[in-house]
């Protein structure tokens, strides 16, 4: 008991400090999107709906650069796809179903993922799951608020720099991923297509672009294996 106690104070602490680092995130990501075009109210919505910062951050960078809807929505639903498999890989332990299948989808990202499957126990992984989801949503969205009140105050983005956030977040997020040789050619090869492109095609069009790059290296990975 005093074993399960210990463990349950620890993912708590964990959990409440991933949270404060989100909070923080959320803010910036508030700025950005009212300087971005967003009114408040669309902002907030949006952290609340969608709920993956990456995704989040790609939509504005979209909408910001003067790109439409239908380039923003798939940019961001091509980086919230990972979600889904993440869902596969934890709905096991997590045995939920009806209306908290629905609550527990919209908690599914990477931190509350690492936090469950770091456990052995699946009560470790649901308790470990639960409070880390709610604990960022929660602070996610008051940071969110925080952030687009400010950001609204503001007027110009380019006063307090908020026009180069977007791409320093995005860099921020990429750069701890980039392990191994095949993630970093295929950052580079996927930065070059979309740099090449901006001239040619709409705002968040090169983005899109780029999943070509993506996909040629899913399918040489596995083919060398098999050759080696």
């Amino acid at each position: 008991m005093m074993g399960t106690d210990r463990e349950r104070a620890t993912i708590r602490h964990d959990a409440l400090g991933i949270a404060a680092y989100a909070g923080a995130f959320g803010a910036s990501f508030g700025a950005v999107s009212v300087a971005s075009g967003l009114s408040i109210a669309q902002t907030c919505l949006l952290s609340v709906v969608m709920f993956t910062g990456a995704s989040q951050f790609a939509f504005v960078g979209v909408i910001g650069g003067g790109g439409s809807a239908v380039a923003a929505i798939p940019a961001a639903l091509l980086l919230g796809l990972r979600n889904t498999f993440y869902g596969v890989r934890i709905a096991g332990f997590l045995g939920v179903r009806g209306r908290r299948s629905a609550l527990a989808a919209q908690l599914v990202i990477d931190e509350t993922t690492a936090m469950a499957i770091a456990r052995s126990r699946p009560a470790a992984q649901r308790y470990a799951f639960w409070v880390t989801g709610v604990s960022l949503f929660v602070l996610w969205n008051l940071g969110t608020l925080g952030g687009a009140l400010g950001g609204s105050a503001i007027g110009d983005p380019e006063t307090l720099g908020l026009d180069a956030a977007v791409p320093a977040a995005f860099l921020a997020l990429l750069w701890p991923r980039l392990d191994d040789a095949t993630s970093r050619a295929v950052a580079v090869g996927s930065a070059a297509v979309a740099t090449a492109l901006v001239p040619l095609l709409p705002p968040g069009m090169p983005v899109l672009a780029t999943i070509p790059v993506a996909l040629v290296a899913g399918l040489r990975g596995p083919a060398m294996r098999k050759a080696g």
